[in-house]
């Protein structure tokens, strides 16, 4: 059902301007929940700060809004779960290469 805001006044206008924020920040919260849900602590993930190389590390704990990660610096950085991307471990054997052939 299309709103005719042509005839709405300018209070409720700004009433359903403010419906309309409050909306779009719930939808976007609950879209950030429900993606720091796929991560859980002590998982490996990487993510990229800007104007930076990727960073990887393990997540420490769930905020609010964020996750927390420790690098493999030792850092500690709050994310948002929208920038963060799961990083499976590499458990191949690495060859010495001093071995016989």
């Amino acid at each position: 059902m299309p709103i005719d805001i042509d005839r709405l006044t300018e209070a409720e206008l700004a009433d359903l301007n403010r419906r309309i924020v409050a909306r779009l920040r719930l939808i976007a919260q609950l879209r950030a929940h429900v993606r720091m849900l796929e991560f859980r602590v002590g998982e490996r993930v990487t993510f990229q700060p800007d104007g930076s190389l990727a960073l990887f590390g393990i997540v420490s704990k769930y905020n609010r809004k964020t996750v927390t990660v420790i690098t493999d610096d030792g850092l500690q950085w709050n994310v948002s779960p929208l920038l963060l991307t799961s990083a499976a471990i590499d458990i191949t054997p690495r060859s010495s290469g001093g071995g016989k052939s």
